[in-house]
């Protein structure tokens, strides 16, 4: 599914194609915690689900730690 996110930091809009369907969407929506709802997504999925937060601007935030 194409998941279309703007960025909290540049307001810069960016889709990821991601492995999810709309009942896991709805899950998640729905108050269950996002990795039971999508346990087969990766950590940088999740978070740009939640927060539009790409990998990179996490890592430009963050770096390795």
């Amino acid at each position: 599914m194409q998941i279309t996110k703007a960025s909290p930091i540049t307001s810069k809009e960016t889709s990821m194609e991601i492995d999810v369907t709309e009942d896991q969407i709805k899950a998640w929506e729905n108050g269950q915690l996002i990795q039971d709802a999508m346990p087969n997504l990766s950590d940088d999925e999740r978070e740009f689900i939640m927060t539009g937060f790409t990998p990179s601007e996490w890592d430009e935030m963050y770096g390795d730690e």
